[in-house]
């Protein structure tokens, strides 16, 4: 019988559930001292694509930097509304960027032209490698004004957990992601709040607004969305909700329900 491999036993002593697996990307990644730092990194907590410094989102390899927010696996279920709303040509803003994951995926199956924006500067840098034309500034200020009313879909991925609730998050979270990507305010909704009302003035008629939100918040993230735009509903699978809202103008292409995919 064999010693369990060490590398394993040092990640599941630290709880990480995919011990084997995030052994085998840590090989991948390195080997000798440097792989024993990758190692120590992630048993002292650090979040596995930090350490990588890449994460797998929606088929692609997305450069990640240390400090930064890490995309996550639910939030495919926003460029999946998203791709379906766009043509060839189309412009495309991917606001509260973080690494950029959102556009590039979303770039990766339709030709768009693609803006994104940060408030914070490590995240910008960081999409920078990612994604062409990023801005760094509070929601819509360091956007172009030639972009007012023409951009046909906001990929808006704001923070939405609310101030105190911080505190109750995985440490991987709270500790090594920058908080303005996490902190929405007293409720979770103050920078929802924002982009619902400024985004009128930024998008093409038609053009929708999308925003991951929680099932507690969404009723009233929905019901903020219609107070500025024209139409809005909730799409929600078993991992996620997005709230979708849309301006008044010609109508864009609308999208059956996938499988396991409701909308109301």
């Amino acid at each position: 019988m064999t010693d369990e491999d060490p590398i394993v036993a040092a990640l599941r002593a630290a709880g990480c559930v995919f011990a084997e697996d995030e052994a085998r990307l840590l090989r991948e990644a390195a080997s000798g001292d440097e792989l024993t730092t990758l190692v120590r990194r992630r048993v002292d907590g650090q979040p596995l694509e930090h350490v990588l410094g890449w994460a797998g989102f929606r088929g692609l390899r997305v450069a990640v930097d240390p400090g930064v927010f890490v995309p996550r696996h639910r939030t495919g279920l926003l460029v999946d509304q998203a791709i379906p709303l766009l043509s060839p040509g189309d412009v495309v803003l991917d606001l509260c960027c973080g690494t950029g994951a959102l556009g590039a995926a979303v770039a990766a199956k339709i030709p768009v032209e693609l803006h994104a924006a940060d408030i914070d500067p490590a995240s910008v840098a960081c999409a920078r490698r990612n994604v062409p034309r990023v801005y760094e500034g509070d929601l819509f200020e360091p956007v172009p004004t030639a972009l007012r009313g023409r951009i046909a879909v906001i990929l808006a991925n704001v923070p939405y957990v609310p101030t105190e609730e911080i505190a109750l998050m995985p440490p991987e979270a709270r500790e090594y992601e920058v908080r303005v990507a996490l902190d929405g305010g007293d409720d979770g909704l103050t920078v929802l709040r924002r982009v619902a009302a400024e985004a009128p003035g930024w998008l093409a008629p038609g053009g929708h607004v999308l925003s991951e939100t929680s099932g507690r918040q969404a009723p009233v993230a929905l019901a903020v969305f219609r107070s500025h735009l024209s139409d809005a509903r909730i799409v929600e699978d078993d991992d996620s909700i997005v709230v979708i809202g849309t301006k008044q103008g010609r109508p864009g292409p609308k999208s059956g329900a996938a499988p396991g995919v409701k909308t109301r």
